[in-house]
């Protein structure tokens, strides 16, 4: 099924007229829609990338970024169940995973189309309890700091004082997003759930993310990657693989 490349504020970028079937990628914590539009490039063309655009950042820079899961999946799946026609996935990468997830299950209560497939990494299940950083309260240099030891972020940015200024509001913004989340039991999704497991995430071990099997009814794959808490992006054809196979049979 060819589908329309039709754009919102929430999803800047539409599919290609050949995808069959959209991804759609939620950010990780700062981070905006660019994201992942050098890294879905190599997937082949029936996949459409179409990377979240939360407010707060890049296109969306002038908006108030959510600083709680709730509205911010309630805002976008509702924008979702009126705008993505066809077959789609969702994938979140560590803030974005929780926030995904969360996606489905809204989209469950407002009986929306469900994904085909959620997509998870850099993120411990959502019922195994998460550690407290409280990373928006942090300094400028002990963000930096933070910045710097996870990676991910670009040297120009955390070694930019005044960038780390402006990043701030948004940065606190997501990290309460990730922070203040709360779950809460609901019965397991009926769809496919693949995770990937990067053997040096100190944010999440593999057991925690093996955890995850219990968030569904259907199919479960764990992935092992090789690298940090970012080894979705510097591993990105591991992945690319395994989305490939997982969503050719969807």
């Amino acid at each position: 099924m060819r589908m329309h490349s039709t754009t919102t504020p929430w999803l800047p970028f539409g599919p290609a007229d050949t995808a069959d079937v959209r991804l759609l990628c939620l950010p990780h914590s700062g981070a905006g829609a660019s994201a992942y539009r050098a890294w879905g490039a190599d997937l082949p063309d029936w996949i459409g990338v179409c990377p979240v655009q939360p407010p707060g950042r890049e296109t969306r820079r002038r908006e108030t970024p959510f600083s709680e899961v709730g509205p911010l999946v309630s805002a976008l799946a509702r924008d979702i169940a009126t705008t993505v026609e066809g077959p789609y996935a969702v994938l979140g990468h560590s803030t974005g995973a929780i926030c995904a997830f969360e996606l489905c299950r809204e989209l469950r209560r407002i009986g929306a189309s469900q994904p085909v497939h959620l997509f998870i990494a850099g993120r411990r299940a959502p019922q195994v309890a998460e550690r407290s950083s409280r990373l928006g309260e942090l300094t400028l240099d002990e963000l930096a700091d933070v910045l710097r030891r996870h990676g991910g972020t670009p040297d120009w940015v955390v070694n930019d004082p005044a960038m780390l200024r402006m990043l701030h509001p948004l940065l606190t913004a997501d990290f309460a997003v990730s922070e203040e989340y709360t779950y809460t039991p609901e019965p397991p999704l009926d769809l496919p759930i693949s995770v990937f497991a990067a053997s040096d995430d100190d944010r999440a071990t593999t057991a925690q993310l093996a955890a995850w099997e219990q968030q569904t009814t259907s199919e479960f794959a764990l992935h092992p990657l090789e690298g940090g808490h970012f080894a979705l992006f510097t591993h990105a054809s591991v992945v690319h693989r395994a989305i490939v196979e997982a969503l050719r049979t969807a």
